[in-house]
């Protein structure tokens, strides 16, 4: 649920904003829609509630394509729900109210087991419990591209880096993951280099309007980011990491795979909304 301001409020204040609207979100969706739109054949392990929102989000899935048998009905708790403050640069404010996301269990990622081992890639992230995706993570082959995109940002067990092909934080998150504080290019291979010494064997920073820094067999590289301009950036980051996975699921290089994953993000933020704002896979090749 979105409103678009002149400014985020500060701790404490109320300010009055302008548009209202809702849009289909949650980390986990988005970067499934954005696969799915741009060109991957995606199946989505998750919860939503019994409510309109879960009924929503179903039918938002089957229209793009996904695949729904592990999408899963919580008759306990609400659909996550997400409250958004967006200022009149397109930057964003946002507090989540996990819901069902937060009863993903590592049984039910279990019922997923044939679908999970015969992926070429796994994308996950962090609004599901950590235990969830610790037991997700031994369950992935190690022949699979197993894609953690660390968010929202948390302490991370030292023995899941090592069973992680990609990492993928942005600033805020490779800050706390490596005690580095990240605002240039520079900062971000010195903070990949930390997270490569601790196993992970591709780090992908990205740097918003800057673009990403690659850290991929030990070579480091500044990919610039598509020069537009943004309206709001919400889900950029949930797009760029749902078409890196398609276009490593497709056999790209690195290097083109975020590439590629730059210009949907790129896409994305000229848009307002989450899910919304995903390319499809003829936007992201003009």
């Amino acid at each position: 649920m979105v409103i678009m301001s002149e400014r985020i409020p500060m701790p404490g204040e109320t300010i009055l904003g302008g548009t209202f609207f809702m849009n289909p979100g949650g980390k986990g969706a988005n970067q499934a829609v954005a696969a799915a739109r741009a060109g991957g054949k995606v199946t989505f392990v998750c919860k939503v509630g019994d409510d309109i929102f879960g009924q929503q989000a179903g039918a938002n899935f089957r229209e793009a394509g996904i695949n729904t048998t592990h999408v899963m009905i919580d008759p306990v708790n609400p659909s996550g729900v997400a409250l958004i403050t967006v200022d009149k640069h397109g930057e964003n404010s946002i507090v989540v109210a996990s819901g069902a996301n937060i009863a993903l269990r590592p049984e039910h990622v279990g019922l997923a087991h044939d679908a999970i081992r015969n992926a070429s890639v796994i994308l996950t992230q962090l609004e599901t419990p950590i235990e969830t995706v610790l037991h997700l993570a031994d369950m992935v082959d190690p022949e699979t591209i197993f894609i953690l995109n660390p968010a929202p940002a948390a302490p991370l067990p030292e023995d899941l880096f090592k069973k992680v092909t990609i990492i993928t934080p942005n600033e805020s998150e490779a800050s706390m993951l490596t005690g580095i504080e990240v605002h240039t290019a520079e900062d971000a291979a010195m903070a990949a280099a930390v997270l490569y010494e601790k196993g992970v064997k591709t780090v992908i920073v990205t740097l918003g309007e800057r673009g990403a820094f690659l850290l991929h067999e030990g070579k480091g590289r500044h990919i610039p980011a598509v020069s537009v301009k943004a309206v709001d950036t919400t889900a950029a980051g949930d797009v760029f990491n749902g078409a890196l996975a398609v276009a490593l699921a497709e056999g790209q290089q690195m290097t083109d795979a975020v590439m590629f994953a730059s210009r949907a993000a790129a896409i994305s933020v000229t848009r307002k909304g989450a899910q919304a704002s995903a390319p499809n896979r003829n936007e992201i090749k003009a």
